[in-house]
């Protein structure tokens, strides 16, 4: 069974992901907090480089970048600006960088739609059509921008040979605790929802996937949602399953 460590797993994808592929992989989990479901887990300050390359299995067969935090006014204030660095490109930097000292051939990087939402209203594409990971990655935030440049970073250290590394992109949607009570109150949610379901089969894809580096939008396939994951079909097999139509009727 091949070992997959998440790194900052502990949140709500964290535990989708250990629930729902606990009978594929064996999972692991690095994080600051203790997950809520009984897994294999150990401690770790992932801005701390050393730390982090000591806490990952060596026999690791891919890594899971889960790894966020939320801060508000970070063009305003400089520590908060510092903060979203450290965890949205400094510590990107340094998972990449493991996953090549240790020989990990795989890194699974959970970005955000947040790269593109220039473009999107209230879960509504304002292209007039939906929007690809072809259109040029205009964000309206920090957080968007910084998971840009993780990607692009990505990108740079897959595309060199000696370091024998994949990287999977894949633009999160919205993920909630709760979908069926979140998808009652909040309408966006409708056309932006990514399914417990599919959330799994995504990733599940993404680890399985001999693509060298790629990126996909994560999403349902929800009415009128403004992503397009027509590539994520092509290159990874992803079909949804279930949408928020099917959640809400269940």
């Amino acid at each position: 069974m091949k070992k997959v460590t998440i790194i900052g797993g502990a949140g709500t994808i964290g535990s989708i992901l250990t629930e729902g592929l606990k009978d594929r992989y064996e999972i692991f989990i690095l994080d600051q907090k203790k997950p809520k479901l009984p897994v294999l887990f150990h401690q770790v300050d992932a801005t701390n480089y050393e730390q982090l390359l000591d806490s990952i299995p060596k026999d690791t067969d891919a890594l899971i970048n889960l790894l966020t935090i939320k801060t508000d006014n970070d063009l305003k204030d400089i520590d908060h600006f510092q903060k979203m660095t450290d965890i949205h490109f400094m510590t990107s930097f340094y998972i990449f960088r493991a996953a090549i000292q240790l020989g990990i051939p795989k890194v699974v990087y959970a970005s955000s739609n947040h790269t593109t939402d220039y473009y999107e209203k209230e879960g509504i594409s304002l292209l007039g059509r939906e929007i690809t990971t072809k259109d040029y990655p205009f964000s309206r935030s920090l957080y968007g921008v910084l998971k840009l440049a993780s990607e692009n970073i990505g990108h740079i250290l897959a595309g060199e040979e000696d370091n024998n590394l994949s990287v999977i992109n894949l633009r999160i949607a919205s993920v909630p605790e709760d979908e069926y009570e979140a998808l009652k109150e909040k309408g966006r949610l409708h056309h932006t929802l990514l399914s417990r379901e599919d959330t799994v089969q995504l990733f599940d894809l993404a680890i399985q996937s001999t693509v060298k580096y790629g990126t996909y939008y994560g999403v349902s396939n929800n009415p009128s949602k403004p992503w397009s994951t027509e590539n994520a079909w092509q290159e990874l097999g992803f079909v949804s399953k279930v949408n928020s139509v099917d959640v809400l009727n269940n």
